[in-house]
């Protein structure tokens, strides 16, 4: 199964026989911002107008737990987790699908952790709502409680002592921006640079200008190119686990398997005793 899906694919299914549950989580990374700016709200963004019939999720809040020594966006409470996954209407016998504002990343985090707890049909809107052609609805649904009881363990999650031995072991892609990766800049993190022996692979490069992924066969050359040849075991970290669940996304759709350190460079850079390479150079 495709873990993408185009608009046009999305409208058909809609009017199908077996129509997903479309989830809007819109979510926009918090980083200083100028004096009297207020911050991103998604739910406003959803109440102006979201696909019809879509639920809003809440990532900082339904798709994460609390910021602390694990990370800015840990692992979420399941319980909690569920609770909002059944009150948007999942069910694990219904498909899924999920969008956010055009980036991709807050609707891959969705992707991941509905995959990461068993859930068997979830797919990304490919360019998010940008790409809707369709009509935008001002109406909240009520949505039949779902039955969807979330088991981790269905794909890959590593620990900061995990992706450190991927990195020796197989390949640990660091989704982040490069200038972060090199510790030249570190906007939101205690100290800039690297895991020592990742391979930097900025998830904006899997993109085109329209924000819709590459080609899969264009996105599987891009990674091989980087190191993750067949039978080879791919990691992927970035700054929270956010924008790594896009890239865990992009590996998808080039037929990839990759695990996620969901704590990041958040996690990791808070301890001092862990080291930090910086530069170029993956080592």
């Amino acid at each position: 199964m495709n873990a993408i899906i185009t608009a046009s694919e999305l409208t058909g299914d809609l009017a199908g026989e077996n129509p997903p549950v479309v989830l809007d989580v819109r979510w926009q990374l918090s980083v200083a911002k100028a004096a009297g700016e207020p911050p991103f709200d998604g739910r406003a963004a959803y109440e102006a107008g979201h696909v019809p019939g879509a639920v809003y999720v809440d990532l900082d809040r339904e798709l994460a737990g609390a910021p602390g020594g694990r990370g800015r966006h840990p692992l979420p409470d399941l319980a909690l987790f569920g609770s909002a996954m059944r009150r948007a209407g999942v069910s694990a016998g219904r498909p899924v699908v999920v969008y956010d504002g055009g980036q991709g990343w807050a609707a891959a985090r969705a992707w991941w952790l509905l995959r990461w707890t068993g859930h068997p049909d979830v797919r990304v809107l490919d360019g998010g709502l940008p790409s809707w052609q369709g009509d935008l609805s001002r109406d909240v649904p009520a949505r039949a409680e779902g039955d969807f009881e979330p088991v981790p363990g269905a794909t890959g999650l590593l620990d900061a002592d995990g992706a450190a031995a991927l990195a020796r072991s197989g390949v640990l892609f660091d989704a982040r921006a490069g200038e972060r990766y090199r510790g030249e800049v570190e906007p939101i993190d205690r100290v800039g640079g690297h895991i020592p022996g990742a391979v930097s692979a900025p998830t904006n490069d899997n993109v085109g200008p329209d924000g819709r992924f590459l080609a899969a066969e264009d996105l599987r050359d891009r990674f091989e190119g980087l190191g993750a040849s067949d039978g080879t075991e791919v990691g992927v970290y970035c700054g929270s686990g956010v924008s790594g669940a896009h890239e865990v996304l992009a590996l998808a759709v080039a037929g990839i398997p990759a695990a996620l350190y969901v704590g990041s460079w958040s996690e990791w850079s808070s301890d001092p005793a862990r080291p930090v390479a910086v530069g170029p150079d993956p080592r």
